[in-house]
């Protein structure tokens, strides 16, 4: 039966008021997201008991599905602590600083290859919130301050999840919906993804420095983005599946040629440089604190750049070694884990079926099993080479595991909090009402412009395209035909506002808060990156409407 939810203005902005509750506590009122989240929980729970006719049954179901979902996140954050904990107490990141600045003395460069290039190629071969948990205590070891690390990382690898990680979403969306002309939507995405990638490395020198940084990094930012965006769009017509990785890897390699051009091998020109630890702002999110690195910037190195790098380097090798061997990843991939939940459903007919398994995740392949693995052979090898006892004799370091709980314990509250309330939500049918309630009451065209929006919102309440596409997609195809759009057009749409939308994901920002140090300070993050996210949308908005016109 088809759930008939509510789609007047009453309940469209009842059930749009958690997640402006959400925004006005963390961006407005500068909660932590550890307050913040479980108010948002609470409205959205309120809502779907009020307004919405969910039974407690289905609201208690929706909350262990959201808890299972939280594993998943969690199982990121606590083995990328642990990573960023092993290699910080054995003194890598002071030695990553002393070597990344002697192969270029340009500041700016180095934080796009890191904040942007870098952390696309990640998001091209492991994703799931690896690059913002890996690159953002990177920029923090350059010096940037962590709020405008996180904020960079969130920003720079959000283009790449649609056809990154081995085009996961691609391949979920292609298995949740028909697709009557997968070619010319992976086209009509490719292109809007390109915008969100330009977007991304204009968006990155500004906050490093302003519309100098800009002007300086001009032509980096233009060839990066052919590559990227240019690339990507020409391998989708023959392969989406390994687009991603490959135009993030020639991204990557070109850097090299790059940092030999006179341009960014030397300092940049005097300009204000508000993300850097050593300039001074204005600026009311900025941490008088940096990094525990710093306490050591006038230190010898205790390490080359080659031993610093190794752990980086040592997930790269596991990640592709599994992933890039096919008989190997079907091995690992066989075994895999989830929870059964009872069918749930309300009294406006929303309903979810009984599973054995739901979210089920193959724990052998799972990014968080990667990087335990490159943990432990990072902890053996600087172990080995006496790394541990010679920074301990330079410096003090706390104990590596509680360096991991003080940001993980936080963190896995508020994830909790954000997850749990997604499903409720999603079972609850409040996010089928704020699409169809767009859809009823905006014009086709209007309809085209706004429906990367809906993408957006559904990767902001889950923290994840992935299941902004699987929740979405099949309700925005039934509008395009409904309203006669292009389906190519819409779906390509709600692909790039899904990308697009992990920008301002509180989930996704905690991944990097808590690597980074600064478990709590979210919505500080989300303000940077709430700007980009707008803009963009409404450029994608605007060539998504162009992409109708002239398709259909």
């Amino acid at each position: 039966m088809e759930p008939h939810v509510p789609t007047d203005a009453g309940h469209w902005i009842a059930a749009l008021s958690s997640i402006v509750i959400l925004l006005i506590l963390l961006i407005g009122l500068r909660w932590k997201s550890t307050r913040a989240a479980p108010v948002g929980l609470l409205c959205a729970v309120l809502v779907a008991v009020v307004l919405f006719r969910t039974p407690i049954h289905t609201i208690v179901t929706a909350g262990g599905k959201g808890l299972w979902e939280a594993v998943f996140v969690l199982y990121v954050i606590w083995p990328a602590l642990l990573l960023y904990a092993v290699a910080d107490r054995a003194g890598a990141f002071h030695a990553l600083r002393a070597g990344i600045l002697r192969f270029s003395h340009n500041e700016l460069f180095l934080v796009l290859s890191f904040g942007w290039v870098f952390a696309s190629f990640l998001q091209g071969i492991i994703g799931f919130g690896v690059p913002i948990a890996v690159v953002a205590p990177l920029l923090v070891a350059l010096g940037v301050r962590p709020i405008y690390a996180v904020a960079m990382t969130l920003i720079g690898h959000a283009w790449a999840n649609m056809f990154g990680t081995i085009a996961v979403v691609w391949l979920a969306t292609n298995q949740v919906i028909d697709i009557a002309d997968p070619r010319a939507t992976a086209a009509q995405t490719a292109v809007l993804l390109w915008i969100v990638n330009l977007g991304a490395g204009l968006t990155i020198a500004w906050l490093y420095g302003r519309w100098s940084a800009v002007r300086h990094a001009l032509p980096m930012i233009l060839i990066v983005s052919l590559i990227h965006g240019g690339v990507q769009l020409g391998l989708v017509l023959w392969n989406p599946i390994v687009s991603n990785f490959i135009a993030g890897t020639i991204a990557l390699l070109v850097l090299y040629p790059l940092s030999r051009w006179s341009r960014y091998d030397e300092a940049h020109g005097e300009m204000q440089r508000p993300a850097m630890n050593s300039s001074k702002s204005g600026d009311r999110d900025q941490e008088s604190t940096g990094p525990p690195t710093e306490k050591s910037k006038d230190r010898e190195p205790i390490m080359g750049l080659t031993m610093a790098t190794f752990p980086y380097l040592a997930l790269i090798l596991v990640t592709l070694g599994v992933l890039l061997v096919p008989a190997v990843e079907r091995a690992l991939g066989a075994f895999a884990v989830g929870v059964p939940f009872p069918e749930t459903s309300t009294g406006y007919g929303v309903t979810r079926e009984a599973t054995d398994a739901h979210a089920p995740f193959a724990v052998f392949t799972h990014p968080g099993t990667f990087i335990l693995i490159a943990t432990g052979i990072t902890w053996i090898v600087y172990r080995l080479r006496g790394y541990f006892e010679s920074w301990a004799r330079m410096d003090t370091p706390e104990g590596i595991w509680k360096g991991v709980t003080d940001g993980a314990l936080p963190a896995s509250v508020a994830v909790t909090a954000f997850m749990i309330m997604a499903t409720v939500l999603d079972n609850s049918g409040q996010t089928r009402t704020l699409a169809l309630g767009i859809a009823a009451f905006v014009p086709p065209v209007g309809y085209a412009f706004l429906a990367n929006v809906i993408g957006v919102v559904g990767a902001f309440t889950t923290s994840s395209n992935t299941a902004s596409n699987v929740l979405l997609s099949g309700l925005q195809q039934d509008v395009a035909r409904l309203q006669a759009l292009p389906e190519a057009s819409i779906i390509a749409a709600q692909s790039a506002g899904g990308a697009l939308g992990n920008a301002i994901a509180p989930a996704n920002a905690l991944l990097g808060t808590g690597t980074a140090g600064i478990v709590g300070r979210e919505g500080a993050v989300l303000r940077k990156t709430f700007p980009y996210v707008t803009v963009v949308a409404l450029i994608v908005g605007a060539a998504t409407v162009l992409l109708v016109t002239l398709t259909a």
